[in-house]
Order: C-alpha cells, then sequence, then structure tokens
C-alpha cells in the first residue's frame, strides 16, 4: 500500500516523495503517512474499507463547499482504499490547550479558541447537511434506533459487564429504551459529526481545521455538542463549558430559534448518553485490552455522568444506582496522592494471575511453588501464612528468606527506579498453589519490606482469603 501512497503523491505533486513517515496509529483501522519533497507534505492514508474511505472523502468535499477548514482530498487510488490530504501538522487543539488543562484554569486565548470552535459548529451540522447525499455515510446514513441502542449494549457489555458489578438487567433495558425516545424526538435533519472533541480539531496556522469525520450521518445537533463540552480528558471547567454552549447557541440562532432551557435541558440526556458511549470505550480499550490510558479516563467520566444523572434519577434510578456503585469501587477512586503506590497480591495459580487494573501491565509475579509448602501437613493445612505457626515453619524449614530476597532486590531496584522518574504504580505478584499459605507469607513480607524501607503507600490483597488492607505512604 505504501508504494500505491507514493503513486499518489508523484500524481499530484509531479515529483516522487523523498521522505516517508508512518505516523503513530490513532486507534483506528487507517495507517498513516508523512511524504515530503521540494517543501511540499501531505498525508497518506491507508483505510481497509472503501465505503468509509468514500464517505471521507464525501464530508471532506461537502465542508470545503460550505468554506470550513478541514483537510482537503488531493488524489484517490483506484481501488478506493487509499488517499492523500492535505498535511496539517500535529498540534492539535486538545495539545493547544495543555497548559489551561494543567492547571485547572484556562487562559483567554485557550477561551477563545474553544469558542471559536463552538461557534463554526452550527456552519459544519447545516452546510454539510446541504451538500452532502448522506447514502455516502458510514456505516449507516443516519442516527436512529438501532444505533442508540448498539451503543447503550455496549456501554453494557465492555463496562458493567467487565467491572462485575450486578443489576437488574431488564429493568436496565427499559431505562435504555427511555433514553432512545428521549434523543430520536428532536429535530434529526442536520450533519452529525459524530466524534467531535479537541483532539479531531487541528490548530494550524492559528485556526481551527476539522479532521476523523468519516462516521458522520445525518443526526440531531445535541450530540455533537454533547461530544465536544463532556470531552472527559479536556477537563474543562464549569466557566469555559458555559462560554462554550453560549458561543454555539449565538451561532445556532442563525439557522434556527433557540429556546434556551429546552435546549439546556435535552442536551443534558444527550451528554449522558455520550458518556455511557465512553464509557463502553473506555472498558473494552482498558479493561479488556488493558491500555492504561483509557483506565484513567473512568473515573473523570463517572463523576461527570453521576453529576448529570442527579437531575433526572427518579427517571433513571437502575442507571443511577448501578453507576454509584461502580464509582464507589476502590479502583476507579480518583488518585488524590501523586506518590508511588505498589499493589502487593497473594494469588491461586489454579485461579489465575490478578488483572493489573491500572493498565500498565507490568510488575512482577513471582512464583512460590518450589519453597516447601507448610499445607502438606495437618497441623497447617486451616492456617494461612499470616497465623504464626506457618510463618515459623516457613522461616525455619523452607529457605524462603533466599527467595524473598532476591525478589526484594529486583523489586527495589524498580521501586528506586520509579520514585527517581515520578511514576505512580507497580504490581507484585505471589503466587502458590492454593494462594494460602506461601504466597501470603510473600505478601505480607514484601508489603512491610516496601512499607518500612521506603514509606510508600502499599496495597494488600489476599486474593483467595479475601482479605484486602493499606499501608499508608510515610
Amino acid at each position: 500500500m505504501e508504494d500505491i501512497l507514493r503513486g499518489l503523491f508523484a500524481q499530484y505533486a509531479g515529483v516522487a516523495p523523498q521522505s516517508v513517515q508512518k505516523l503513530t496509529g490513532d486507534g483506528s483501522n487507517r495507517a498513516y503517512y508523512r511524504m515530503t519533497a521540494e517543501g511540499l507534505s501531505l498525508i497518506g492514508a491507508v483505510g481497509t474499507s472503501v465505503e468509509e474511505n468514500r464517505a471521507f472523502v464525501a464530508i471532506a468535499r461537502a465542508l470545503e463547499e460550505c468554506g470550513v477548514d478541514a483537510p482537503r482530498v488531493v488524489a484517490v487510488s483506484d481501488d478506493g482504499l487509499c488517499y492523500m490530504q492535505t498535511d496539517l501538522g500535529d498540534a492539535s487543539l486538545f495539545m493547544y490547550m495543555k497548559e489551561g488543562r494543567e492547571a485547572g484554569c484556562f487562559l483567554p486565548h485557550e477561551r477563545e479558541a474553544l469558542c471559536r470552535v463552538m461557534s463554526l459548529l452550527p456552519d459544519i451540522q447545516y452546510g454539510v447537511a446541504r451538500n452532502l447525499d448522506f447514502d455516502v455515510c458510514y456505516p449507516v446514513a443516519a442516527f436512529d434506533r438501532r444505533t442508540v441502542m448498539w451503543d447503550l449494549n455496549y456501554f453494557k457489555y465492555c463496562f458493567l459487564k467487565g467491572v462485575g458489578v450486578e443489576f437488574d438487567e431488564n429493568a436496565l433495558e427499559n431505562e435504555f429504551e427511555s433514553i432512545a425516545d428521549i434523543l430520536l424526538r428532536e429535530e434529526c435533519d442536520t450533519f452529525m459529526y459524530r466524534d467531535f472533541q479537541s483532539r479531531n480539531v487541528m490548530w494550524h496556522d492559528e485556526r481551527p481545521y476539522f479532521i476523523d469525520f468519516q462516521g458522520g450521518r445525518k443526526g440531531p445537533v445535541y450530540y455533537d455538542v454533547a461530544s465536544f463540552v463532556g470531552q472527559a480528558r479536556a477537563k474543562y471547567t464549569p466557566e469555559v463549558v458555559e462560554a462554550m454552549l453560549d458561543a454555539y447557541m449565538q451561532s445556532l440562532a442563525r439557522y434556527r430559534k433557540v429556546d434556551r432551557a429546552h435546549f439546556l435541558q435535552t442536551l443534558d440526556i444527550f451528554r449522558i448518553f455520550r458518556l455511557l458511549q465512553n464509557l463502553g470505550t473506555y472498558g473494552y480499550r482498558g479493561i479488556f485490552e488493558r491500555k492504561k490510558k483509557f483506565v484513567e479516563s473512568i473515573p473523570a467520566a463517572l463523576a461527570g455522568l453521576n453529576g448529570l444523572l442527579a437531575a433526572v434519577c427518579d427517571r433513571f434510578p437502575t442507571l443511577c444506582d448501578v453507576l454509584a456503585r461502580v464509582a464507589a469501587l476502590p479502583r476507579f477512586a480518583p488518585q488524590k496522592n501523586a506518590g508511588l503506590v505498589v499493589d502487593v497480591y497473594s494469588f491461586s495459580y489454579h485461579r489465575g494471575i490478578p488483572d493489573d487494573y491500572s493498565g500498565n501491565g507490568g510488575g512482577f509475579v513471582f512464583d512460590c511453588r518450589a519453597v516447601h509448602n507448610p499445607g502438606r501437613y495437618e497441623p497447617y493445612k486451616k492456617l494461612t501464612g499470616m497465623d504464626e505457626p506457618v510463618k515459623r515453619f516457613l522461616e525455619e524449614k523452607s529457605g524462603i528468606a533466599a527467595f524473598l530476597a532476591n525478589a526484594s532486590s529486583l523489586v527495589d531496584t524498580m521501586v528506586e527506579e520509579y520514585l527517581e522518574r515520578g511514576f505512580h504504580h507497580i504490581q507484585v505478584c505471589f503466587g502458590c498453589t492454593g494462594g494460602q499459605h506461601r504466597s501470603v507469607y510473600s505478601a505480607e513480607f514484601m508489603a512491610r519490606h516496601l512499607s518500612q524501607k521506603y514509606g510508600i503507600k502499599v496495597n494488600v490483597n489476599h486474593k483467595m482469603q479475601g482479605v484486602a488492607y493499606t499501608l499508608e505512604a510515610r
């Protein structure tokens, strides 16, 4: 495919590309390449769906026809799987707002940029609708009940069932139907961008350019507004959200009459819907695929969702209840301490190695099964590695001291490196046959050792004993 892109570049530029750089993926099924020659830079895209590429090209042309800045498609391969577009650089609006996002207080130029983007959104929603045949949209032409239920059940199966909370599935499905009724009763003759958020706005030549719209379709205006102002990782302050909504509604008034109270009330339902979609994605990408950045997004999304649901809890009691219980799970508690935390587990190999809910997927797993097992002897069978007789057996008859000295040396090296580099999490697991004697003793030893030597926070969890506690940082 790269050779096809080179040919498309030469077809447009009249010269072959002098450099080709594969760009970091965005999590989609497309691959991107930056190609340059004689001062010209273009982005080549390789997709796996001709229909999706066709939708992107058609929407890009519709955006150009209504005067909205977006990448311009300059060449398309004969098979429709590859195309070349103008290069808008690497700076997204999300990156442009970094200072304000990290400080928790957005600067005037950042607020102005956000409001500018929101004031352009009605031009996209109404302008593209005038210039686009929605039949070309991929994978569906319009926002409808089927797609709403797809997204709500994606949340249910990829997030709720992934975190393992109990809920009344029939009652939840009834509330999903009620949400769908509300979403679908709104006017639906405009273009819905589908993934309108600050990462999909490039900041180029001091103005916004819009990208990643290939999933767009016919749909209500509220959806894109909810997507943008509700982006959890953007960390917008309430004041900035209000300013963005004011900018949007002022611009929307050029196209339709705006009842502010009705608009904001309806928008909140769309914001709830979008956050449910987000949690579905975070569940799949974070819990199942173990990608840390998605796990880190869950607490903020839960907080935002529960805040919005508080005003409508009488209408969606099942959803409110289950999300409140999810938000109370320790693994989704917002991290207040920026220092290093070590999670130490004991477990049984028959039940499997504990999941790493931080998303890091690193740390250590030590196999204790080569250590002499007190569980073979009747006096110790009902005891655990926390009981004195078992401790004495292991310390006097098993040679576990040498095993733990080697384990501690490895863990200490990582702890010291992580403290130096400002990293936040390590997981250390000890496994044995039943998760009762050797692994429990080892986990207890490691937790005390790390707490005493480094003064860091250590969470201890004996999986097979149902015992968990924390040694707080000193």
